[in-house]
């Protein structure tokens, strides 16, 4: 009978630079795994650093080398998306590398001014500060520009946003704006547009009447974001052209909209098979910017990016014990694991994302197919299939005095979990894009029907995030 490595050697390219296989044990990035989970046992979160510096530096080069073959004017720059990973060391490692930070909630500007203070992050760095702002964000934001983070750039993300600026930033401060459009969304989701941005037809009366004639403000930014990242689709060259387009119309009366930003990042790899040509996509972006351009008879734009799952996502992995074999009915065989599904990798919950699952052990036995249980009693905590073939396989389980024997059960690695899961799954305390939880009252009825109520927990606070994230003690 076949063994896992067949199954796996005949299915993929394998090895290939990012996993290998010794004496029948899997290593990731050449790091021996069994003994990360001899020394540390599981569940296991893993976070190797290295390749968040590699993912930037990738990216970089593919922009200089599509610049250079096309001859493209303007320049390319990378911005770090933290809402993808906000911890400490996340941050620490990609600023390693010229990177600028794109922000989506007032929680990021504390944690941008706990790096300031560390001398990590300079006032001449740029700070895209995206997404709908209530007050407290607004008022973080002006902070900063009134505290001379000169690149700081409120994105405006509807039409009433910049009147906070004008009240609040301080006389003689110029303000660099940017614009976000709203987008249309694919044709399977459940509405046309994104919810966020400033309609197309309302980009150029925005300007026109609120930014152009005061001395305040400069257009300096054009962003979208494209929920699907950046594909090589059709749907997603449309959206390009249509922002393009935008941009140029912008251009003809805007002088110093020189930039655009492109929302959306690159890809991670969810299958050991190579998916994606990033060199051919970064210069097909190129080549639409030049071409449209060149037919409007503008400037081609400065280019940033704001990729934050690309830098993050293929650090992570996440390492589970088989506890037990089940079998249900005639063909259901369910391999148990040591964690859940949904409290430690929500996405394959929730939006049904495939990650790159492989043994680390075992890898001379005979394989099966199975599904994977997760600890939870909630009935959709399960894997049970793989972007390319729809189903899952590992190898057998030893009979239980054999696993007494060596002491070591079964282990199943998930690989490029590194963005998102944590603060998805509530770790320690975080929210989705750090927007903190609510004050939480209890209320009461006495005997006689008085209503009481009590605070059982304040709203959360930065000063809490910013120690769950390691940048406090």
């Amino acid at each position: 009978m076949d063994t896992y490595q067949d199954l796996i050697t005949q299915t993929f390219d394998f090895p290939n630079a990012d996993f290998q296989v010794r004496d029948n044990e899997l290593f990731f990035h050449d790091i021996d795994l069994m003994a990360l989970v001899e020394k540390h046992g599981t569940p296991l979160r893993l976070s190797y650093l290295p390749k968040i510096s590699s993912q930037i530096q990738r990216a970089k080069t593919w922009f200089a080398d599509g610049i250079a073959s096309t001859g493209y004017t303007g320049s390319y720059s990378y911005a770090y998306c933290t809402k993808s990973s906000h911890f400490r060391f996340v941050l620490d490692e990609a600023l390693k590398n010229d990177v600028h930070l794109e922000t989506s909630s007032w929680f990021d500007i504390s944690i941008i001014r706990s790096l300031y203070e560390q001398g990590k992050f300079g006032k001449d760095k740029y700070i895209i500060c995206n997404g709908f702002k209530p007050e407290e964000y607004k008022r973080d934001i002006t902070a900063l520009l009134n505290d001379g983070f000169e690149n700081c750039l409120p994105i405006l993300d509807s039409p009433g946003e910049i009147e906070y600026y004008h009240a609040h930033v301080q006389e003689g401060k110029k303000v660099k704006l940017g614009l976000r459009l709203a987008s249309d969304e694919e044709p399977r989701f459940q509405f046309y547009t994104s919810r966020l941005g400033i309609r197309y037809a309302d980009a150029v009366p925005l300007y026109e009447q609120r930014i152009k004639e005061d001395p305040r403000f400069e257009l300096n930014m054009l962003h979208y974001f494209i929920s699907s990242g950046i594909k090589d689709t059709s749907y997603y060259w449309t959206e390009l052209s249509r922002f393009i387009h935008k941009y140029c119309e912008l251009r003809k009366i805007c002088p110093t909209l020189t930039t655009i930003d492109i929302g959306g990042g690159l890809p991670i790899q969810t299958s050991i098979q190579p998916e994606y040509d990033y060199p051919y996509m970064i210069a097909e972006i190129l080549r639409t910017i030049q071409r449209i351009c060149a037919e409007e008879g503008v400037p081609e734009p400065n280019i940033f990016t704001e990729f934050g799952i690309f830098t993050v996502g293929e650090s992570g992995a996440t390492i589970y014990s088989i506890l037990d074999e089940k079998l249900q009915n005639d063909k259901e065989l369910w391999y148990m694991i040591d964690g859940s599904f949904i409290t430690n990798l929500p996405d394959t919950w929730a939006l049904n994302q495939r990650f790159i699952m492989l043994a680390l052990n075992g890898w001379q036995r005979p394989y099966r197919k199975i599904q994977l249980g997760g600890l939870t009693c909630d009935s959709q905590d399960y894997y049970n299939a793989e972007k390319h073939i729809y189903q899952t396989f590992l190898p057998q389980l030893q009979p239980a005095r054999q696993e007494a024997a060596t002491g070591q059960p079964l282990y199943v690695g998930f690989f490029h979990t590194g963005a998102y899961q944590e603060s998805l799954s509530g770790y320690g305390g975080l929210k989705h894009c750090l927007i903190p939880a609510p004050k939480h009252v209890i209320l009461d009825r006495a005997e006689d029907g008085t209503l009481s109520d009590w605070v059982f927990a304040p709203k959360q606070e930065a000063a809490s995030m910013l120690k769950i994230l390691g940048y406090t003690a």
